[in-house]
C-alpha cells in the first residue's frame, strides 16, 4: 500500500502493534482491507514477558490463518515438554501436588488444536514478520498516535508522529485502538476504565540460571507455585536453556529494602548463581471500559479490558476482541453489511470481558500466600500431614483455573442483533451446534475439522442438498457472501439440527429447524436469517 508523505488514507488505523493489534492486522490484510499499524516500539519488549500462554481459542484462530504450525515452531517450550502446574514448597524443595493436562495443553478431543506456551514477545517477533508480508498491511514502527479528531460524520481524521517527531495527518474509514492500557484511543474518544485495582503489590523477576535447569528435583512444569513465606509466589522457564520468570505476591518492587537476588533464593530453596535480567512491579487491575466504541473508533485488548493473569486470559480475550472486530470491519467496507453487524461488536465481547475479568479475580482470591501453612516443609508424618491437607486446598482452589475449557472453547454470546434468538442451548456446547456458540469440533476427515470448513465467508452445513440449495440463493438474495457445503448426516445429526449457519470466525449464527424459526417456515426463516445476519 503506498500513501503519499504527508497525508495518509487509509480504510483501517491500527493504533498499536502488540499481539492484539497485530492480530487484527493479521485478520483484516487476510482478507485484502488494506490498514495502516502504527508502533512506537522498534522491537518487542523482551524484559517483561508478561503474557506466556496461548490458549486453545486463539490457538484455532491461528489455525485458520494459516499459522499456528508457525507460532509452534517459534515456541521455546514446545507443548510436549510439559503439560503440568507444580506446587512445591519452593523450586528444588518438596513437592505438595500438580496438576496435568493444564491450560489446553492436552489433547481432550475438544479442538483441533492444543493450547501453546509462549512469551508475548515471540507472539509479537511472529506476527511482526506475518504482517509486513501481508501486501495489505503497512505496519510503521515507531510512529505513533497524537490524536484524533472524530467531530462531525464520515471519515476519522487522525494525527501521527513519525520517528522523527513530524505531524502525518491521516484519515481513516475506522480506527481500532489496541494501544494497551495507557490507550490515547480511549482517552480521545473519552472512554474511562471503571473497576478497581488490587491491594497487595507484586514483582515480577527475569533471570539466568543454566546451573537451574539440571538442578530442577521434578518433571518439568510449565509453571511451579512457591509456599513458602520468604517468597511465596509462582516461577516457570522462559526457554529451555536457563530464562527464568518469577513472580512474587505481597512484594513491591519499588521499595527501599527490595532485594531480587533474595527473592529468587527464597524461590529457589537455596542460593545458586543468578543474573537478574529485569524487575517489574505491578498491581493487578480489575476494570472494564465504560463503553468500546465511538461512531468510527472501537477499543480492543487491553485498551478496552484489564484482568488479573490468573487463568492466562488476558492477551487471549483480547486476541479475540480483534478477531470479532477484524471480519465486521471488513464487511462494512466492502458494502454488504449493516449498521447492526458493527452495533454487535460491543453486544457480543463486552459481556465475555466482563465474565474473564470475575474469572480471574475468583482466581486471584486465593494465591500462595493463602496457600501457605505451618509444616508444608518439615520432614517426617507432621510435614506429610501438612502437604497432603495442602494439596486438597489447592485442589478445592486452583483447579478451576487450570481446566477453563468452558470459558475458552463454550462461551456463549447472548443478546446480539446478528444471531438469532435462542435462550436455550440444544445441547452440550462439546457436540450440538447453538445460536452464540463456536461451531463444535467434529473431524470431518482424519486432518479436517468442522471448523477448517469456515474460511473468509459465512458457511452453510446441511445434508440436504435442496436445503442447502435454497440457503444459498437467499444469502445471494440478501447480498451474504456465503458457502454452502454439505455434511454427512450422521455429523450432521451429532450438530443437532439440519442446517447450521456459521459465521466467519466459527461463531454459530443459526440453526434450523428451532421452535421459533418452525413458525415461519423454511422460507420465511432463510430470508429472515440472511437479512439479519448482514446486520439490517
Amino acid at each position: 500500500m503506498t500513501l503519499p508523505s504527508s497525508t495518509r488514507d487509509t480504510p483501517v488505523l491500527i493504533a498499536g502493534a502488540g499481539p492484539v493489534g497485530l492480530a487484527l492486522a493479521v485478520e483484516l490484510g487476510l482478507r485484502g482491507v488494506e490498514c495502516l499499524v502504527v508502533e512506537p516500539r522498534p522491537q518487542p519488549t523482551r524484559l517483561r514477558p508478561r503474557a506466556k500462554t496461548l490458549n486453545t481459542r486463539t490457538m484455532e484462530h491461528a489455525r485458520r490463518w494459516g499459522l499456528a504450525e508457525l507460532l509452534r515452531a517459534a515456541a521455546p517450550l514446545p507443548v510436549s515438554w510439559s503439560q503440568d502446574v507444580s506446587f512445591c514448597t519452593s523450586f528444588l524443595g518438596d513437592e505438595i501436588t500438580r496438576f496435568t493436562g493444564v491450560l489446553g495443553l492436552a489433547d481432550d478431543g475438544d479442538s483441533p488444536e492444543r493450547g501453546q506456551q509462549m512469551p508475548q514477545y515471540v507472539l509479537e517477533e511472529v506476527l511482526r514478520d506475518v504482517v509486513t508480508k501481508l501486501p495489505a498491511v503497512d505496519l510503521r514502527l515507531g510512529w505513533r498516535l497524537h490524536s484524533l479528531d472524530t467531530t462531525g460524520p464520515g471519515p476519522v481524521r487522525a494525527t501521527l508522529c513519525d520517528p522523527a517527531g513530524n505531524a502525518v495527518r491521516v484519515t481513516a474509514e475506522y480506527v481500532a485502538g489496541a494501544d494497551g492500557a495507557r490507550s490515547v484511543v480511549r482517552e480521545q474518544i473519552g472512554a474511562r476504565y471503571v473497576g478497581s485495582t488490587a491491594l497487595r503489590p507484586n514483582t515480577g523477576v527475569v533471570f539466568r540460571s543454566q546451573e537451574l535447569v539440571t538442578a530442577a528435583p521434578h518433571p518439568p512444569a510449565v509453571q511451579t507455585w512457591l509456599l513458602n513465606r520468604q517468597t511465596p509466589g509462582m516461577m516457570g522457564p522462559i526457554d529451555r536453556h536457563g530464562l527464568w520468570w518469577l513472580i512474587a505476591f505481597g512484594v513491591d518492587g519499588r521499595s527501599a529494602d527490595f532485594d531480587a537476588r533474595r527473592l529468587i533464593s527464597g524461590a529457589l530453596g537455596r542460593e545458586l548463581p543468578v543474573e537478574v535480567v529485569s524487575t517489574d512491579p505491578w498491581t493487578a487491575r480489575m476494570e472494564l471500559v465504560d463503553r468500546c466504541r465511538s461512531e468510527r473508533v472501537f477499543l480492543i485488548g487491553d485498551a478496552a479490558h484489564l484482568n488479573p493473569p490468573f487463568g492466562g486470559h488476558g492477551l487471549n480475550t483480547g486476541i479475540g476482541d480483534a478477531v470479532d472486530l477484524g471480519w465486521k470491519l471488513a464487511a462494512s467496507l466492502a458494502g454488504w453489511a449493516g449498521p447492526r453487524l458493527l452495533d454487535s461488536y460491543e453486544a457480543e465481547r463486552r459481556p465475555l470481558q466482563r465474565r474473564v475479568i470475575d474469572e480471574a479475580s475468583t482466581n486471584m482470591a486465593t494465591l500462595a500466600p493463602e496457600l501457605l501453612d505451618d509444616g508444608l516443609d518439615e520432614p517426617g508424618p507432621e510435614g506429610d500431614r501438612a502437604r497432603a491437607a495442602a494439596a486438597r486446598r489447592i485442589t478445592q482452589t486452583k483447579r478451576a483455573e487450570y481446566f477453563s475449557i468452558d470459558l475458552v472453547l463454550g462461551h456463549r454470546y447472548e443478546d446480539s442483533p446478528v444471531l438469532q434468538a435462542s435462550p436455550h442451548a440444544s445441547g452440550p456446547w462439546t457436540s450440538c451446534a447453538a445460536s452464540g456458540r463456536r461451531l463444535p469440533h467434529l473431524w470431518v476427515s482424519p486432518q479436517v475439522s468442522t471448523l477448517d470448513l469456515v474460511t473468509g465467508t459465512h458457511l452453510v452445513l446441511t445434508a440436504d442438498g435442496g436445503l442447502g440449495a435454497r440457503a444459498g440463493r437467499a444469502a445471494a438474495a440478501a447480498g451474504l457472501p456465503a458457502t454452502v457445503t454439505r455434511l454427512e448426516q450422521p455429523l450432521m445429526r451429532r450438530l443437532g439440527a439440519e442446517l447450521v449457519i456459521v459465521r466467519p470466525d466459527q461463531v454459530v449464527s443459526a440453526v434450523w429447524p428451532t421452535p421459533a424459526a418452525e413458525q415461519d417456515g423454511e422460507t420465511g426463516f432463510l430470508d429472515t436469517t440472511m437479512a439479519m445476519l448482514c446486520g439490517r
